[in-house]
């Protein structure tokens, strides 16, 4: 997990910290104004462990998360589940295209 390290802004809606390693992390309340969705959505989304979080605070990439869960659910009707399963699985044909890509890129050698 990460730590934080300082505080960049003082406004409670836009609250921005930056951890030891240097990332961007946001609280709770600027993931629901962003995502258009409710602070309880988000600690609910956290205890079900369908996003990750640093304490209080999300990373971007969560953020984006919650936003595409939210799509999910409201353009294609499917349930929490449905929509983290479907994320996780386009998470990992990413990884698994980019890895084909790296071994393809690699030379073979003669025998």
């Amino acid at each position: 997990m990460n730590e934080v390290l300082s505080s960049s802004h003082s406004s409670s809606l836009s609250t921005m910290v930056v951890s030891l390693e240097g990332e961007k992390l946001y609280t709770f309340e600027y993931a629901a104004s962003m995502t258009e969705t409710s602070i309880t959505v988000v600690q609910v989304y956290v205890e079900l462990g369908v996003i990750e979080s640093n304490g209080i605070m999300l990373h971007s990439r969560e953020i984006a998360r919650i936003a595409q869960i939210q799509r999910l659910r409201l353009d294609l009707g499917l349930n929490l589940v449905g929509a983290a399963i479907v994320l996780d699985m386009a998470q990992e044909l990413a990884q698994l295209r980019a890895k084909l890509k790296a071994h393809q890129s690699q030379p073979t050698s003669q025998l």
